[in-house]
């Protein structure tokens, strides 16, 4: 899935650890395939933010921590 939008923390509230996992992986590919300085590349990097705040949120959420 090639992302051209910027994903929004509340899209990525419910997913699975796997899932998020899965769309951290989509948006690496999408920035290693983007033009550097391009708006494609500045929303791969967001997306990568957002996603990795969300995964920190999933391993804080999961018992035992």
């Amino acid at each position: 899935m090639i992302m051209t939008r910027i994903i929004t923390p509340s899209s990525l509230r419910g997913r699975s650890l796997e899932q998020l996992r899965a769309l951290h992986h989509e948006a690496q590919q999408e920035l290693a395939c983007s033009a550097e300085g391009s708006n494609a590349r500045r929303d791969a990097l967001t997306n990568l933010e957002l996603i990795s705040q969300a995964i920190a949120r999933a391993y804080i959420s999961r018992p035992g921590f």
